[in-house]
């Protein structure tokens, strides 16, 4: 008998289907692992913004997550979406039982749109309870603005947040810098075992980003499910999300801010011309 290699995604319902834990499930499809889910919340939204969240009660949260361990044990966990401190405890005091695991924390606190989708009490929570779990943090700018304390806008306060968060993590932290206005692309990844490596890449201009933290981490995790080393998955991921970008970025998907090509195929591109 074979199986498939798992990973499990534990985040927010997006219902336009563009990030959350749709993103996570293509994403995690496209690069050939099978994806499972713990749904933290649900959100009424699509490319222009997010109307409403409905909380997923903690409780509830908790069996989803007990029932997959149980039969399904992942070789890496990715988390997203977590708005309330009961969300972070009832999540620590299971997967504090599997230290083996990485798990990838993207945290979700500001969506694209500028819609907070985080309670203020939840970031101490998650920096008591959550970080000490973790085996990688991938905020963006205004993640890194919220968990630091200051403003990060520009490469040099990106690295003095970095320095400061890193002493709060266990082993790694991708600081994602797409959000600044320029044509090269800087993401920080501090590691405890090599220290800080800059990443570079050209920025794709492209509309359609909406899910892109989501599929970054998912895909990190993809890479450490399949066995590779930090540095290789974060470089594994960065060019999957990277691909998608550009071949999705003449598709037109709502009004809004449109989602990533995830199982994008330059060979074989199915689209339908617009009216």
């Amino acid at each position: 008998m074979k199986t498939y290699v798992p990973v499990l995604s534990i985040a927010g319902s997006d219902s336009s289907g563009g990030a959350g834990i749709q993103a996570d499930l293509k994403t995690i499809s496209a690069l050939g692992c099978y994806g499972m889910t713990v749904i933290t919340a649900t959100t009424a939204q699509n490319t222009k913004g997010v109307n409403a969240i409905h909380s997923i009660p903690a409780s509830h949260i908790g069996e989803q997550l007990r029932a997959v361990m149980e039969d399904i044990k992942p070789k890496a966990i990715k988390i997203g979406m977590l708005d309330r401190p009961g969300v972070v405890e009832v999540l620590v005091e299971i997967l504090k039982g599997y230290p083996e695991i990485p798990i990838v924390f993207d945290p979700v606190m500001v969506s694209t749109s500028g819609h907070k989708l985080i309670q203020d009490e939840t970031v101490k929570a998650i920096k008591e309870k959550l970080f000490p779990l973790v085996t990688l943090l991938t905020p963006n700018m205004d993640e890194t603005s919220i968990l630091f304390g200051k403003e990060v806008s520009d490469l040099e306060s990106m690295k003095a947040a970095g320095e400061s968060l890193l002493n709060e993590l266990p082993t790694a932290l991708l600081i994602k810098g797409g959000h600044m206005d320029q044509s090269v692309i800087y993401d920080l990844l501090y590691s405890k075992s090599t220290g800080l490596k800059i990443l570079k890449s050209e920025k794709i201009n492209s509309k359609n980003v909406h899910g892109t933290g989501c599929s970054l981490s998912s895909a990190i995790a993809v890479g450490l499910a399949l066995g590779m080393d930090m540095e290789t998955a974060v470089a594994f991921g960065r060019d999957y999300v990277n691909q998608a970008i550009y071949y999705g970025q003449q598709i037109k998907t709502g009004n809004g801010s449109g989602p990533l090509n995830h199982f994008y195929n330059p060979q074989k591109q199915i689209t339908n011309e617009m009216d």
